[in-house]
């Protein structure tokens, strides 16, 4: 039986604000966006190419916004996305590696390049680069 994580709560305080950042800034797809009722709002959206989603909610849980805290997104070309979001405004730091537990700047070997950056209520991601595969 396979088990699949298909959705995931990201805390924010503005679920307007997130919606933008994740929308405009990362072009994430926004699946649905559901007023529930005056309090409970939810917008859920996807990472292009992801089998997971985010969820942005108000009045769904008790959460802090920026609460969260391990988000990993895996692209093929690092440079490429570093490129495209700051493109797109987003405040993105530049790629960087590890040799050892040295963060340095640039890239580095097979799963080994990452950038960093957080949303508006300060929920950290990291995105990492994956190893290339042979043609």
């Amino acid at each position: 039986m396979d088990w699949n994580l298909e959705v995931v709560l990201v805390p924010v305080a503005d679920v307007e604000v997130a919606k933008r950042f994740y929308e405009e800034k990362l072009g994430f797809h926004v699946d649905h966006d559901t007023p529930v009722n005056d309090t409970v709002r939810i917008v859920q959206l996807t990472p292009p190419g992801s089998g997971c989603s985010i969820v942005l909610s108000s009045g769904l849980h008790d959460a802090a916004p920026g609460s969260a805290a391990g988000f990993q997104l895996v692209v093929d070309d690092i440079e490429v996305v570093h490129t495209e979001l700051t493109g797109r405004g987003a405040d993105v730091g530049e790629v960087y590696h590890f040799v050892g537990a040295e963060r340095r700047p640039g890239r580095g070997g097979d799963w080994n390049s990452f950038l960093s950056l957080s949303d508006p209520d300060g929920n950290p991601w990291t995105i990492q680069e994956r190893p290339r595969r042979a043609q």
